[in-house]
């Protein structure tokens, strides 16, 4: 299955916080979109590997992505080294995405940066021919995403550009509510996270809000990138 975009996390519900509205809102209109997770988010301090296996099922099915696997790296554990490189080029060669979204280039979270780099470095090492893998035995061609675009997570990070999700953040909010182990919930007795406070979940709305504001939307995910963002006329910026 070719995809036109594959969204890559180093946790289950690190799409759905950052960059959900964007796919949300291509997957509306026609394009075909996945999602890798990096882990299972084994070290949360809230929930289990499996209720974070289920939650994530259920946040695809909202978002209604083409398909969702999940590589089992080491939560907090896991290096930008060969053996995880080729993991995801074998990711990468099978959906033939045109465009990768991936991590943070840095956050708060070490898995954050670190996801970041290690599916950049992926991203390029999967154009070389030389670098041979295979799936049940099949070798597969090199690819290379067109391009690669890393959300904003925790860290207010400086946007290169933003997309306007304004009809699609009750979608975003609704897959991110999938996880209902990780955030903000009144009756449960589970340990509070950064990340479990009601001011958390409010401000994933209101973030978006403010980056809407900036450009004269409602809703706005915004994004860096590690080369020029190219248009071909001036008047393709809006």
């Amino acid at each position: 299955m070719k995809l036109d975009i594959l969204a890559i996390g180093a946790h289950p519900d690190d799409v759905e916080l950052s960059c959900s509205g964007t796919l949300a809102k291509e997957i509306d209109r026609g394009k075909k979109v996945g999602i890798i997770d990096l882990t299972r988010g084994e070290l949360g301090t809230r929930g289990t590997p499996e209720t974070r296996d289920q939650e994530a099922k259920d946040a695809a099915t909202i978002l209604g992505v083409a398909v969702r696997e999940n590589l089992a790296f080491r939560d907090g554990f896991f290096k930008n080294d060969e053996a995880h490189q080729l993991a995801i080029i074998q990711m990468i060669r099978k959906y033939q995405p045109e465009i990768v979204l991936c991590n943070a280039v840095r956050d708060r979270h070490i898995d954050h940066g670190k996801g970041s780099q290690l599916v950049s470095d992926a991203c390029f090492l999967s154009g070389l021919r030389k670098i041979e893998t295979s799936i049940d035995g099949n070798i597969q061609d090199p690819w290379r995403p067109k391009k690669v675009y890393h959300y904003i997570q925790w860290e207010i990070l400086e946007p290169d550009f933003v997309v306007d999700i304004t009809g699609y953040m009750d979608k975003k909010m609704e897959s991110v509510k999938a996880y209902k182990t990780q955030f903000y919930d009144a009756d449960s007795k589970a340990p509070s996270t950064p990340i479990s406070s009601k001011n958390f979940m409010e401000s994933i709305r209101y973030r978006a809000a403010d980056l809407g504001r900036i450009i004269g939307v409602a809703y706005a995910e915004g994004y860096t990138v590690e080369r020029y963002a190219a248009v071909d006329s001036i008047f393709d910026l809006i």
